[in-house]
């Protein structure tokens, strides 16, 4: 069957960190001189002020580049967590890592409270290999402290030549004292897709959204197509577990290769104009089969797009924890010569509306995997998503007077026998276990009548 090749080519980016994505979009303004604009040229004069005073009278000779490389992304971070300044080089690493090869440590992270927070270590990995845990806090790099540092010097710090090691400062839960993992850095090859036989049900692993998912995704399937004969496979299952998402376009495509026809996602800008909407094409990968989609709290972004689309056309079975939450898409600006600028530009929607910036997206059926002893914490707590980030920006339809919630357990084990998710959705595939009903929820606020009319036109 011919699948569709004209898809608008948008980006999504994953948390800021190892393993990025990229696409250009060119945005320029004009401004006239208006009151408001002569205010912000009063703030430059402003700004222009305090720069000569440091350059001529501070204790010593600044670096200029990086006097100016720190007020942008000073400026930046105040905006959220996701919107950052790259430079020259920075974004070059970027545009490699989209095509699925880097060099470095192979963890995707962000930061927080002044140190740097594992998302997830990507599978097969140096990081990995070495035993770095989604959730980590890194608070030094060969013995210096990251406090004080943006994300953007963090990441190039912990990047390096093939072969070369550094010692990462951990800090985790259940860990009374920090402690030091050496990690040897590596080129980075992200096999974005990983796909088997599991009896008669094809399983395939998505671990990141390159360049390559989607024509991975497809090869793959086709291949263990191949290999049952004229045997039909049973079910699909979808590991999208600890997948920091990628590239928006590859995110559509594969939720594209499930679905036969209807809206993928929605993107709304500041302005009305700015509204996009990705819609399916005929063709469907799995014929029709009944899918399972794994989720945990390491699933962001691009996963929660393919994620959220399948479960609102009710195509798929949603099975683990609630996801990470992170609901916005940043937009690469380049910047000539001087690097890019990676900003928040809109949120995202999935099709019947649901905003999932800092709520995530919550299973169907809610299994955990079960932390071995050595990794439970002496003191419980709440697994941290995009609405613990400082400065996340807030969700579309959160409710004023409730607490933001997002992520989940991100433990997945290494052995498959070993995996309760994985095990339980084979089971529920096969037909041997049933889901559990779901706990009728309670309204904890009202909803008014404006906030309900709002409600019905997103639908």
């Amino acid at each position: 069957m011919t699948r569709k090749t004209d898809i608008a080519f948008w980006t999504f980016m994953s948390m800021a960190g190892l393993a990025g994505a990229s696409t250009v979009f060119n945005i320029s303004q004009s401004y006239s001189a208006t009151s408001p604009n002569n205010e912000i040229y009063r703030q430059l004069d402003l700004f222009g002020d305090v720069l000569e005073r440091v350059r001529n009278d501070y204790v010593e000779k600044p670096d200029d580049t990086k006097l100016i490389e720190a007020a942008i992304n000073g400026m930046l971070a105040s905006l959220d967590p996701h919107s950052s300044y790259m430079t020259p080089k920075s974004f070059k690493d970027m545009q490699v890592q989209t095509r699925g090869e880097f060099g470095g440590l192979g963890i995707e992270v962000t930061m927080e409270n002044g140190v740097i927070k594992v998302v997830s270590p990507m599978d097969e990995t140096p990081a990995a290999k070495a035993g770095v845990q989604s959730n980590d806090l890194i608070t030094h790099l060969d013995g210096e402290q990251i406090q004080g540092l943006t994300l953007e010097q963090a990441v190039e710090k912990m990047r390096g030549l093939v072969n070369t090691p550094i010692n990462l400062t951990i800090v985790r839960k259940g860990r009374d004292e920090p402690f030091d993992i050496k990690v040897v850095r590596d080129t980075i090859r992200v096999q974005a897709v990983r796909s088997r036989l599991e009896g008669d049900i094809i399983y395939t692993k998505l671990s990141t959204f390159n360049e390559q998912t989607h024509s991975s995704l497809v090869k793959q399937v086709d291949a263990l197509k191949k290999q049952l004969g004229d045997k039909q496979p049973r079910a699909f299952i979808v590991d999208l577990r600890n997948d920091p998402g990628g590239l928006l376009d590859q995110a559509i495509a594969v939720s594209d290769d499930f679905l036969e026809k209807g809206a993928i996602v929605l993107t709304k800008g500041r302005n009305l104009e700015e509204t996009q909407r990705a819609n399916a094409r005929p063709g469907d990968i799995s014929d029709g089969k009944p899918i399972v989609v794994l989720i945990n709290g390491g699933s962001a972004s691009a996963s929660e797009i393919v994620a959220g689309a399948l479960q609102d056309h009710k195509r798929a079975t949603i099975i683990g924890t609630r996801s990470f939450g992170k609901g916005s898409v940043q937009t690469i600006i380049p910047l000539g010569q001087n690097g890019a600028l990676r900003l928040t530009t809109a949120r995202y929607y999935t099709p019947s509306g649901r905003s999932i910036q800092a709520k995530g997206i919550d299973p169907d059926i809610l299994i955990e995997n079960e932390l071995p002893p050595e990794l439970r914490p002496k003191t419980p707590e709440k697994p941290r998503g995009e609405a613990s980030l400082p400065g996340h920006l807030k969700g579309a339809d959160a409710p004023k007077d409730k607490k933001e919630e997002s992520g989940s357990s991100a433990y997945v084990p290494r052995e498959p026998e070993k995996d309760q998710q994985l095990q339980f959705a084979l089971r529920f595939l096969r037909g041997e276990v049933q889901a559990p009903p779901k706990p009728i929820e309670t309204p904890t606020a009202e909803v008014k009548p404006d906030e309900k009319k709002s409600d019905e036109k997103k639908q």
